[in-house]
């Protein structure tokens, strides 16, 4: 019966990995964007954490995550005859990529943890059904990365443990890469595995040797991330390279930290209560499992790793949920189920309802029109180039390089006042020289009723038409209670839910 529900939940998995919701911009600006920019040439944006004189991004555990699979896939692409390898197949390999990765490391890395085969069988059920498991992990997320090497660096540890009298110094080697490989993927991973390295000391005091093999992997590999970075972000000759990395490397957890330790820097991204992780990361990525935290079977290096995490990265006052992905399968693999029948299944029935509902929220429908909108936008140039700038308003930053290159202005007007988009708009519109109208793209959510107010103003002026539009998607940033109350908020942003794509121009007749 199990086995029976674990491969439904399977399903389920490669549906929403296949399903092209945006949950955050991170999981395109902080990996595919690079990336796709260097292997394809690609137009691509880099954000602040490239740019910044002091770069807090490493290119080192992207290259082996998405460098990689894109490499292969333009080799397979190349030997077909065909020029270049179209951007929608590059995001869907890449997320079917993230997918094979979740199905093997991450339930794997459960198999190993929990040791009772019945146990097991809960565990990894539990894993698999939650709605965490089919979205932010089949997403191409630094986090979704993190929760792997957090999974195996608690195997290698868990496995040191259990041979207590052998030196383990392979496992203590590879542990030593994953930490490194971790901490250049993203700067919170100590916080994570800080109960591994006190429950390995009485080991290493024991058998030196391992804790030599342990520091010689995580000096090498760092050595080399260091050396991957300050050629990327410091390019110079073979020479002077090695002459910079001596004398000034760039270093860039090192300049993560140093960034995150400002809270004038923090609060560009928003600031928050050192609570919010308890009263809203927590219940919103465990729900009702989160009822079962009680239900602890014993205390076990997973759930403290998972319990050291949220207290640390609560002292941080930027919180987000995505920033303990790694605790929710530690947690799920270390609760016990209800014993009681009644209970137990109450407790399954708000469990599927829970994962069901956030599943379709941040698996479908969350920013979800964005990526296809700009697919689509990228293979249209090919037959109608005529909009050459598209404007996005009131929707997450649309992914530069899923556009292939194409020669099509992206400006992004984000939740800027209506007024202040349409004086953009028609400046655009009015800037043209040449002889007939100009087209402009204008893509917006289908529930912003002052896009529906100017289009009727100006109906005698201003040409709207709709040359594409979804259904599949909502805009979470567009509620307004205060104003519109429950009901017409919903009845506004659910029931007029979608995205559309504007070809907008001057009235034939405004020309003469």
């Amino acid at each position: 019966m199990w086995r029976r529900t674990y491969l439904f939940f399977l399903l389920v998995r490669i549906y929403f990995a296949l399903s092209p919701s945006y949950i955050h911009p991170d999981e395109n600006f902080q990996g595919p964007e690079i990336i796709a920019g260097q292997i394809f040439g690609y137009t691509n944006l880099k954000t602040w954490e490239f740019t910044s004189s002091k770069p807090v991004r490493s290119l080192f555990p992207l290259w082996p995550v998405y460098g990689l699979p894109m490499q292969v896939l333009q080799s397979v692409w190349t030997e077909t005859g065909k020029e270049a390898v179209a951007p929608r197949l590059i995001y869907y390999a890449l997320r079917l990529l993230m997918f094979v990765l979740s199905f093997v490391l991450e339930d794997w890395a459960i198999h190993d943890l929990v040791q009772s085969p019945r146990e097991r069988r809960v565990a990894v059920v539990l894993v698999a059904s939650s709605y965490v498991t089919w979205t932010y992990q089949t997403h191409t997320f630094s986090n979704a990365v993190e929760t792997l090497v957090v999974l195996w660096s608690v195997v290698m540890t868990q496995r040191i443990l259990d041979h207590k009298h052998r030196s383990s110094v392979l496992s203590s080697a590879l542990l030593g890469s994953l930490v490194a490989f971790g901490l250049f993927n993203r700067v919170t991973i100590p916080a994570f595995l800080l109960p591994s390295g006190l429950y390995l000391v009485p080991h290493f005091l024991r058998k030196p040797f391992s804790l030599l093999a342990l520091c010689m992997t995580f000096i090498l590999t760092s050595i080399l991330a260091i050396a991957v970075d300050t050629y990327f972000y410091q390019p110079s000759s073979t020479e002077s390279f090695f002459q910079i990395l001596r004398s000034d490397p760039t270093i860039t957890p090192l300049n993560s930290l140093l960034y995150n330790a400002s809270t004038s820097n923090l609060s560009l991204h928003g600031l928050h209560p050192p609570y919010q992780h308890l009263i809203a990361s927590l219940p919103l990525l465990l729900g009702p499992a989160l009822l079962l935290c009680w239900y602890i079977r014993k205390p076990s290096l997973s759930i403290f790793s998972a319990l050291s995490a949220t207290v640390i990265l609560s002292f941080f006052p930027h919180q987000e949920p995505r920033f303990l992905l790694p605790a929710v399968p530690l947690v799920l693999s270390s609760i016990s189920v209800p014993r009681h029948r009644a209970l137990r299944r109450s407790w399954f029935i708000s469990w599927i309802i829970f994962n069901a509902i956030l599943g379709m929220l941040m698996g479908i429908y969350h920013q979800g029109g964005v990526v296809p909108a700009q697919l689509w936008l990228g293979e249209q140039q090919q037959h109608d180039p005529e909009i050459a700038q598209v404007f996005w308003w009131r929707t997450y930053s649309p992914p530069v390089w899923l556009l292939g290159g194409k020669d099509l202005d992206t400006v992004n007007l984000m939740g800027m006042k209506a007024e202040e988009m349409t004086d953009r708009v028609l400046g655009a519109i009015n800037s043209h020289k040449g002889d007939g109208p100009r087209s402009i793209g204008l893509v917006a959510p289908r529930s912003s009723v002052d896009l529906d107010a100017w289009i009727k103003k100006t109906k005698n002026r201003i040409v709207f038409e709709q040359i594409w539009m979804t259904k599949s998607h909502l805009n979470l940033d567009d509620l307004d209670v205060e104003e519109d109350g429950v009901r017409g908020t919903l009845e506004r942003v659910v029931g007029r839910r979608g995205l559309v794509i504007w070809k907008v121009s001057r009235h034939p007749e405004a020309h003469r």
